[in-house]
């Protein structure tokens, strides 16, 4: 393995099957499975086509892969920081064979190479969502900006649903911002296809706090377990702050599910956008809206008046009754 003058690694000059030897064997599994299935009758032609076959739609030439320093690590992998074809990307090198490939609202996503066990994914500049809401705890987030957020993650949960996909996690410090500050969705670590039996999915998953109460309560439930923590993220994206900070664990998990507690909405919160929080973290899953539903209602929603939070140390009293309230 070769370093270049810059410190950087060529990805395709290292030698990575011993990190995974389990992937490497699913991959050959999966690729004799699919020329299976698509053998011709005319065997010269089918050994040509094994020969020059073409790249799956998620791989990638890793001859264009640079992996740069570490950025983080977790417990399932390694992120490093890294260029693909002249693009910023995010390199996750899973443990053990377990990766997580992170997505965005809509699209994004580069891919992953076939003969090396990393997936690939656009580098996101802006850092968690959660960082930033704290950075602007004090002076609070323009009515439009919290709107565009909010539309931002519904369109990407609403993806993610109707490919049958439960996140399970959804939280803002598992959401990603670009260099335009577009909210990205990231984290699939515990996110799996939804099971046609709510029965099949049980167990405390997720992050207390953001879990619904039919989670917390160890009961079956569904993909409105994300609807749920999306109004607990849209509280928190217009309040930039944390919800329930006095409590402990125990104490937030009993209060959510036997006193029905919620984060408290300021005042100052439009009735618009109040009302999407209060629908979306409905004790009852089947009184929460499609998260389709959701984007509709957040695209209805009047931003040119403002209406954002009031920062605590201006004089809400008056503040509140005023046209335009919050910036």
């Amino acid at each position: 393995m070769e370093k270049s003058s810059d410190g950087f690694v060529r990805a395709d000059q290292i030698d990575l099957k011993s990190l995974d030897e389990q992937l490497e064997k699913h991959l050959s599994r999966a690729w004799t499975m699919e020329k299976n299935k698509k053998k011709q009758p005319d065997s010269d032609s089918t050994t040509a086509e094994a020969a020059t076959r073409q790249r799956q739609e998620w791989e990638i030439d890793p001859s264009k892969l640079i992996i740069k320093g570490v950025l983080a690590r977790g417990t399932f992998g390694t992120v490093h920081r890294g260029v693909y074809d002249g693009q910023d990307v995010a390199v996750y090198r899973g443990n053990n064979g377990r990766f997580r490939a992170e997505h965005t609202n809509e699209n994004g996503q580069i891919g992953m190479p076939s003969n090396i066990c990393c997936v690939v994914v656009e580098y996101l500049p802006g850092g968690a969502l959660k960082s930033y809401l704290i950075k602007n705890r004090r002076r609070k987030l323009a009515f439009k900006v919290v709107v565009q957020m909010a539309l931002d993650l519904s369109r990407g949960l609403s993806y993610l649903h109707s490919q049958k996909i439960v996140h399970r996690d959804v939280k803002t410090e598992n959401m990603l911002l670009d260099k335009t500050r577009t909210v990205k969705i990231a984290d699939f670590g515990v996110a799996r296809v939804e099971a046609s039996n709510p029965s099949d999915m049980t167990g405390e998953t997720g992050t207390l706090g953001y879990m619904a109460p039919e989670v917390l309560n160890g009961n079956p439930y569904n993909r409105k377990c994300d609807v749920y923590s999306f109004g607990i993220c849209l509280w928190e994206m217009y309040c930039c702050d944390m919800p329930y900070p006095d409590l402990s664990f125990s104490e937030v998990t009993s209060a959510v599910v036997r006193q029905n507690l919620r984060p408290e909405i300021p005042r100052c919160c439009p009735g618009s956008l109040a009302n999407v929080m209060k629908r979306c973290w409905d004790a009852s899953p089947d009184k929460r809206p499609e998260m389709d539903e959701v984007v509709s209602m957040l695209e209805a929603i009047d931003t040119s008046k403002g209406g954002g939070m009031i920062p605590l140390d201006q004089n809400q009293g008056c503040l509140c009754f005023r046209k335009y309230r919050g910036p």
